[in-house]
């Protein structure tokens, strides 16, 4: 078989029927141009399905624009990393394609004294400046939650003539929009202060375990610097203590029906000890509730706070396995005693300036890792959960006055178009023309065409990759995130292909090997049809899945890196993860039985269409957690 050496072209990808003309969705400078084609099809792009898995309706690429942009600010231009610009980005065909920027080699010497004085002041006073960060995000949010979009009166108030105001309220309409906008970049800005800092500290010690300990395993260099009590699994926490209550105070009778909040809480309420547990409840939504199933990037994730049957989904369940005499907390001591045993391991092969070296790194990196995650709940969850809560708020006072016909049609619109909307409004309301606004009239037939367009762009999973890929990829933060490495990108190509038949490779993320059903889910919506001990196989986890961790035996990815939130979740349970297969959520079927290896970083497939033809061998049904200086060794299973 002839190994391909390069992915399609952008213009090479068939366009699914109906999305002909699909550009027009996205604004000029996110797609690909017919005039910058030649130096475009030079690049190598990569799909960051991992943050962003389905298409966007055009109002959504604010958060793939926002957030690509601001992390390319802070290694350009804020910390001045040596060898790594930002990231290229494009939308083609609904799905968002990346391209790191590389520094040329004659100005990566210029940039290091520049980069080590910036990421020093960090370093040396990172909990001040982290203390000021969360200050600065929570202002930032509390600013949000006071921005309204009300309808707008048939006539300025008599106190607005007496006072002398001299404006009619459309002011107020465009300010809160504008703000909005500006106030949702801001914290964009703010979230990479500290993330690349975080990845930066994690990669010097990653690089220097390689360097002294050449067969060390990635999975044991995450362990030993990886968090264990950190903001993101509050959420999970919080309602694992709310059914630790309600098993205590007697009330698993009344959570039969968690999909009916309104029903549920009030039987909660009429129950012995139930106002107990009901303040207790209350207690924990503000903050821990700003928490969505999805990722925060889209306007259909749905939010704790505002969909209560999902937290009280997750208790129900929790309730049902703490009856059943399980555990549902996370092995919290097992996972320190662990990294604590490996990282004297460590220490016990060094001595002198190389002790000294390794101790510093690592405890930086221990001290800067956590926010890598912590960062996500801040403003993923929390930010955007507030900003789509606010643009729901303006689709439906526009809904009110006839722009469109469903309430959540604003989606349809790119931001800038809102403005226009916004100002059309204004003028068709403050003149009191008869016919009003021009909108009504324009909007519903141009998003019924986005819908279309949107639609049919769904219908195809996009490709992993465009272009020749470089001989080998460097870029550090691409590796360790996406998960895209050369031997990876060689797999996409069909290298794997004159490989054993069944087993698909990624990347070795969370040690542990188990065997059970596949469970493959495509959207957060099917959570629910998760049962106890099945294999999640999914494009991708979010950090927000914590409560189905506690169901399943292991996690099978089409991306993500070591650093991805499924690796780092997966550590985090002590489940087996392999991530960055490329296609195990299009291989796999759901009933299908795999054998996932965290070790080595194998899925096999054992039965079904497609399955290994494989000797079951002693130890297959193990999960095993061993790290050993340089291999993985497969140790008798423990719980």
């Amino acid at each position: 078989m002839t190994q391909k050496t390069s992915f399609p072209k952008p213009s090479e990808l068939p366009v699914p029927a109906g999305a002909e003309g699909w550009e027009k969705l996205y604004p000029y400078y996110l797609v690909f141009q017919d005039k910058l084609k030649e130096a475009e099809d030079e690049k190598f792009w990569f799909c960051d399905s991992q943050h962003w898995p389905t298409v966007f309706k055009p109002f959504e690429t604010i958060g793939g624009e926002f957030a690509v942009k601001c992390l390319g600010q802070y290694n350009a231009r804020h910390l001045m990393i040596p060898n790594a610009n930002g990231i290229e980005f494009r939308v083609h065909l609904g799905y968002l394609y990346m391209s790191p920027v590389p520094v040329p080699e004659d100005e990566i010497a210029a940039r290091v004294p520049e980069f080590q004085a910036r990421i020093g002041h960090y370093f040396q006073n990172w909990e001040p400046m982290l203390e000021q960060w969360k200050t600065k995000v929570r202002g930032t949010i509390d600013e949000m939650e006071t921005l309204r979009f009300a309808p707008l009166p048939d006539m300025v108030p008599m106190e607005d003539i007496t006072s002398g105001k001299a404006k009619d309220g459309t002011e107020v309409l465009l300010e809160n929009y504008d703000r909005l906008i500006q106030l949702a970049y801001q914290n964009w800005q703010y979230h990479f202060e500290f993330l690349n800092l975080g990845y930066i500290a994690y990669l010097d010690f990653f690089n220097f375990c390689k360097e002294v300990f050449p067969d060390i395993p990635d999975q044991s260099i995450a362990t030993m610097v990886q968090g264990v009590d950190m903001e993101l699994f509050r959420p999970d926490d919080e309602l694992k203590a709310l059914a630790t209550l309600a098993v205590e105070l007697g009330l698993q009778a009344q959570f039969s029906r968690p999909d009916d909040p309104e029903a549920t809480l009030a039987a909660i309420g009429t129950a012995s000890g139930g106002q107990q547990w009901l303040d207790r409840w209350a207690q924990a939504q503000d903050p821990w509730f700003n928490f969505t199933v999805g990722n925060g990037f889209y306007g259909h994730d749905k939010y704790w706070n505002e969909h209560f049957e999902l937290p009280l989904g997750y208790i129900a369940d929790y309730i049902r396995r703490l009856d059943e005499g399980q555990s549902i907390m996370r092995p919290k001591e097992e996972l320190v005693a662990e990294k604590e045993r490996i990282v004297e391991e460590y220490r016990e092969l060094l001595d002198g300036e190389q002790l000294a070296a390794f101790d510093a790194k690592r405890t930086l990196a221990a001290t800067a890792y956590p926010y890598v995650e912590n960062h996500n709940f801040y403003i993923e969850h929390w930010t955007m959960g507030v900003f789509w809560r606010k643009i729901r708020e303006l689709s439906r006072t526009l809904h009110g006055y006839g722009f469109w016909e469903h309430e959540d049609d604003l989606l349809y619109l790119n931001r800038n178009e809102v403005r226009d909307v916004l100002f059309d409004l204004a003028t068709g309301w403050g003149v009191g023309a008869p016919d009003g606004p021009i909108g009504p009239h324009y909007w519903p037939e141009v998003i019924a065409e986005r819908t279309a367009l949107v639609t049919a762009l769904k219908t195809a999973r996009p490709a992993p990759a465009l272009n020749t890929p470089p001989e080998s990829i460097t870029e550090p933060f691409t590796r360790m995130l996406w998960g895209i490495t050369t031997e990876q990108v060689q797999s996409w190509l069909g290298a794997g292909e004159d490989g054993e038949e069944g087993v698909l490779k990624g990347m070795a993320a969370s040690p542990g090997i188990v065997e059970g059903v596949a469970r493959v889910i495509h959207d957060s919506d099917q959570l629910s049809e998760i049962q106890q001990d099945e294999i999640l196989v999914a494009t991708v986890t979010a950090p927000s899945w914590g409560p189905i961790f506690g169901k399943i035996k292991a996690t099978v990815t089409d991306i993500g890196g070591m650093m991805s939130h499924a690796a780092i979740v997966c550590r985090e349970y002590a489940l087996p993860a392999v991530t960055g297969t490329g296609s195990a959520s299009t291989t796999i079927t759901t009933g299908q039985r795999l054998r996932v290896d965290g070790s080595k970083g194998t899925v096999t497939i054992l039965d079904g269409p497609g399955a290994a033809a494989v000797v079951e061998g002693p130890g297959a049904h193990s999960h095993s957690h061993s790290h050993s200086h340089g291999t993985e060794s497969e140790a008798p299973a423990h719980v």
